[in-house]
């Protein structure tokens, strides 16, 4: 991607990880429309917000057809919309489920499928998908988190390799815990079963207590702003710190076994 002043499309963009990307991009100029669900049309500090549900094929639909009237083409999104998710992997029922992966998964999907024919009408076009460092392994009590980033990061991969044809891009940045309202809104188990109740309670304290030491989210902005100048961005851009990122290693270098009992001796 060159310097001139790109229109950026933000999902999620109201608070938290998107409402930064938006601030810092409108602030290095680019033309920047951010959506959340429940917002209506406001210009905000140097950017725009306006409705999409990515859940709903038709809002998404809408929301990029007014972009691309207003601009006439949309050089990068950000898929940034997405939904937590917490408890026992038994307790989840196959609705939650469904609604984590509808949102994390299918939504940037929507999303792609209503950009994706004027990036390869325009013969560029850039597609960055925040997914999670939690994408590198399952999480315990965050199971369908931890799967719904990892399938988001997928099908990116796939992605990317089919529209390099046409000169679009697909980038994955997976970020670590930030200071942002995930936590407040992740979906939970209306009850947890009684044999998974004392691993569980362990795990949210720990949980909770990781997020004391979340960083600013402007630091994740910074990278989305990097990636959007850069000519040739990395596949994935791993931003986190301390035992997050080295877990990403251990992963790697680990035996499975090893590297289950090492996560799990973290939650105790």
């Amino acid at each position: 991607m060159s310097d001139f002043v790109k229109v950026v499309l933000v999902t999620g963009g109201s608070s938290g990880l998107g409402k930064a990307i938006c601030e810092r991009l409108a602030a290095q100029g680019h033309k920047v429309y951010g959506t959340g669900r429940k917002v209506t049309d406001e210009v905000m500090a140097g950017y725009t917000m306006m409705a999409m549900d990515v859940t709903d094929s038709a809002s998404v639909q809408l929301a990029v057809d007014r972009i691309l009237e207003r601009e006439g083409r949309i050089d990068v999104v950000v898929n940034n919309a997405g939904i937590g998710i917490q408890g026992p992997a038994e307790d989840i029922t196959p609705e939650m489920a469904q609604k984590v992966l509808d949102t994390n998964l299918i939504g940037p999907h929507r999303v792609c499928r209503a950009a994706l024919p004027a990036m390869r009408t325009q013969g560029r076009g850039l597609i960055v998908n925040i997914s999670s460092i939690a994408s590198n392994f399952g999480l315990p009590y965050r199971s369908f988190y931890s799967a719904s980033k990892a399938a988001l990061d997928r099908y990116g991969e796939a992605l990317s390799i089919e529209m390099k044809c046409f000169g679009i891009q697909v980038v994955s940045i997976q970020p670590g815990e930030f200071k942002t309202n995930i936590a407040s809104g992740r979906l939970r188990p209306e009850k947890i079963s009684e044999a998974h109740t004392p691993g569980y309670n362990k795990a949210m304290e720990v949980l909770g207590s990781s997020l004391h030491y979340s960083r600013d989210p402007d630091e994740l902005a910074r990278v989305v702003a990097k990636v959007i100048d850069s000519e040739h961005p990395k596949a994935t851009y791993i931003v986190a710190q301390g035992m997050q990122r080295i877990s990403v290693l251990a992963k790697k270098l680990l035996p499975g076994r090893m590297f289950q009992r090492m996560v799990g001796k973290h939650y105790e």
